[in-house]
C-alpha cells in the first residue's frame, strides 16, 4: 500500500490554518479575502503535486490526476464559520491534497487517479454546499440571487471575488466513480469510546419546526395574573415539555435543538402577547424523524386546547432526508482501519450535514472521521490529536488504492 507523509500532510494543515487564522481558530467565510487567498494557495500546492488545477466558475478548487479514469474524488471544504475551527473541511481537503500526491509518487499506484477538491461554501454562508450542487448540476441560476448575511448575493460576490466568467467543473460519471471525504468526528463519542476511526454509516436528516405563541399583549403591572395570556409562559412550558415528548419517541443517537426563541414586544412592562420557538431535530432514521415532528406538533396541538394561549407550527426548512453511505465503500474504509488499528476502530452515523448529502444522489460516497479533543467543533477550541490525523490520511489512502484497484 502507498505510504503517505505525515510531516508533508501536517505542514500543509498548518499553512492552510494560517488564511484566516485568529489565535487557535480560523475566520474564513466563502468568498472573503481569505478564503480567495486560501484557494489560490491551494491551487499551487495541487499543481506542485503533480495535478492539473485549477479553480473554477463558484470557487470549487479542482486537482485534475493526469492520469485516466476511473477516479476517485476525495476532499471536502475550505470555508469556514464565521468563528470556525482549524480543522473542519480543512484536514479533509489536505488529505485529498495528501492522497493524490502520494499515488502518483509512488511507481506502485503512479496510474490510479485520484481528482483532489475544496469546494465552495458548505457551510452556508450564502448557501450550504454550494460548490458540490454546483458540480453535480443542481445549482439553478435563481439560486445565484441568494445572498449572505449582509445582502450581498451569491453572483456579486463572484464577481467580487474575480470568478466571473469561470467555466464550473462538472462531475464527469464515466471518470468520477466514487467521493471518498475525511473529516473531525465533531462530537464526542470516538474519544470517549477509546475508538480512533470512525466509518460513517450514514448522514442524518434534518427537520426544523418554528412554533408560534399568540395570546394578548397587556400591562404587566395591572392585569390580574388569572386574566394573563402570556405568550412567553406558554412557550417556557412548551420548551420544558418538550424534551420529555421527544426523547419518548427518539432513537439513543437522536438530538433536538430549540435554538432561536423570540418574545413580542419584549419590554420589562408588557405582558409577550406573541412569542415564537425554532426546533431543530436530526435522526439517522426518517421514520423517527416522523415521529419527532408529529411528537412536538401533537404538544402544540394539547397546549392550545389546554392554555388561553394558542400553539401552532410550520415547518422551517425543507426536509433533508438521510444520507446512506455506500456500504461496498464503507467495507473498503473498515478493512483498511482494522489493518492498522484493528479494534480501535467503529461504525457510526453522522450528526452533521456534509457536502456527501449532495454527491450522494450522483454518485457512491463514504466518509472517515477521526476524534474530536473533547468533541468541541465550530469554535476556536476545535482540534485533534496530529498522531489521528496522521492515521487518518494512512486508512483512507489505503482505502483509495484498494477501491482503484478493484474499479480496474
Amino acid at each position: 500500500m502507498v505510504e503517505i507523509d505525515p510531516e508533508r500532510l501536517l505542514q500543509d494543515l498548518h499553512a492552510l490554518r494560517e488564511f484566516g487564522r485568529s489565535g487557535p481558530g480560523v475566520v474564513r467565510p466563502t468568498y472573503s479575502d481569505q478564503d480567495i487567498e486560501a484557494r489560490n494557495w491551494l491551487r499551487q500546492r495541487m499543481e506542485a503535486a503533480g495535478l492539473q488545477a485549477s479553480i473554477d466558475g463558484v470557487g470549487n478548487v479542482i486537482g485534475r490526476s493526469p492520469n485516466d479514469g476511473p477516479a476517485l474524488v476525495i476532499g471536502s471544504h475550505s470555508d469556514t464559520q464565521p468563528r470556525g475551527g482549524w480543522l473542519d473541511g480543512a484536514m479533509g481537503v489536505i488529505y485529498g491534497l495528501e492522497i493524490a500526491r502520494a499515488l502518483l509518487a509512488d511507481p506502485a499506484t503512479s496510474h490510479l487517479a485520484v481528482d483532489a477538491v475544496a469546494w465552495a461554501d458548505e457551510e452556508g454562508t450564502y448557501s450550504s454546499c454550494l460548490g458540490a450542487r454546483s458540480f453535480v448540476g443542481e445549482l439553478t441560476e435563481s439560486d445565484m440571487a441568494e445572498c449572505n448575511a449582509e445582502g450581498e448575493s451569491i453572483s456579486s460576490a463572484i464577481e467580487r471575488a474575480g470568478l466571473s466568467g469561470r467555466p464550473t467543473a462538472s462531475f464527469e460519471p464515466d471518470r468520477h466513480r466514487a467521493y471518498l471525504e475525511a473529516h473531525i468526528e465533531q462530537g464526542p463519542y470516538l474519544e470517549e469510546q477509546g475508538n480512533r476511526i470512525g466509518v460513517v454509516t450514514s448522514i442524518v436528516g434534518i427537520r426544523g419546526i418554528r412554533f408560534q405563541f399568540s395570546g394578548q399583549q397587556n400591562h404587566a403591572g395591572t392585569t390580574p395574573m388569572k386574566r394573563r395570556q402570556d405568550a412567553a409562559v406558554a412557550m417556557f412550558e412548551f420548551g420544558h415539555r418538550l424534551q420529555s415528548e421527544m426523547a419518548a419517541v427518539a432513537s439513543p443517537t437522536s438530538v433536538w435543538t430549540t435554538g432561536v426563541v423570540d418574545v413580542e414586544p419584549g419590554a420589562e412592562s408588557i405582558i409577550p402577547g406573541a412569542a415564537a420557538l425554532t426546533l431543530q431535530f436530526r435522526d439517522a432514521d426518517d421514520n423517527v424523524l416522523e415521529a419527532m415532528q408529529n411528537a412536538a406538533l401533537d404538544l402544540a396541538r394539547a397546549m392550545t386546547g389546554e392554555s388561553p394561549v394558542s400553539v401552532s407550527g410550520t415547518p422551517l426548512r425543507e426536509k433533508i432526508t438521510p444520507t446512506l453511505m455506500a456500504p461496498e465503500l464503507r467495507d473498503h474504509i473498515g478493512t483498511a482501519a482494522d489493518a492498522l488499528v484493528p479494534g480501535a476502530w467503529v461504525e457510526m452515523p453522522s450528526a452533521a450535514g456534509h457536502d456527501s448529502m449532495v454527491l450522494s444522489h450522483h454518485l457512491p460516497c463514504a466518509m472517515l472521521f477521526i476524534p474530536s479533543i473533547n468533541g468541541i467543533s465550530h469554535d476556536f477550541a476545535e482540534d485533534s490529536d496530529e498522531d489521528d490525523i496522521a492515521l487518518g490520511c494512512q486508512v483512507l489512502a489505503n482505502a483509495a488504492v484498494s477501491i482503484l484497484t478493484e474499479l480496474q
